[in-house]
């Protein structure tokens, strides 16, 4: 598996699988904009996605802009890599972000050394374009203005 990098993309890492409920989310990325399911009945802005609401268990829903704002809620810096595509990027950080909106991603940490993420940084989405239709949201820390 050394070195397996993707036949059809070029891109050595894995990559998701589109389907009919998540295509919005990555069109949406694609496009330079984070979008969330929010429930319709009750407002609860979901992640992940999901066919139905956690809070009031309805399927109606709309994709909705999100700030992009957030917080470092948690995070690791792996010194071993678990995909043979990772390789090359270690040490590399794994963060979980808290949206100003609510729900926590999982991302990376880009613009500063590993070393420099702290718990409670302040962070805002940067969108990576890693294939024509694949763009990953990471977060870079926020310029407080």
């Amino acid at each position: 598996m050394e070195g397996m990098v993707d036949a059809v993309t070029g891109y050595p890492k894995p990559l998701p699988t589109l389907n009919d409920e998540n295509t919005p989310f990555w069109q949406a990325c694609r496009e330079g904009v984070l979008k969330l399911q929010k429930c319709t009945p009750c407002g609860h802005v979901r992640y992940p996605i999901n066919r139905f609401c956690p809070r009031c268990l309805s399927d109606e829903a709309e994709w909705t802009a999100m700030s992009g704002r957030g917080t470092v809620f948690s995070y690791i810096v792996f010194h071993q890599a678990y995909h043979p595509g990772f390789k090359a990027d270690l040490p590399y950080n794994v963060a979980m972000v808290q949206l100003e909106e609510g729900p926590r991603l999982f991302s990376n940490i880009v613009g500063v050394a590993n070393d420099q993420v702290r718990v409670g940084d302040a962070v805002e989405v940067s969108f990576d374009a890693v294939t024509p239709e694949i763009t990953i949201p990471r977060f870079k820390p926020r310029k407080e203005s």
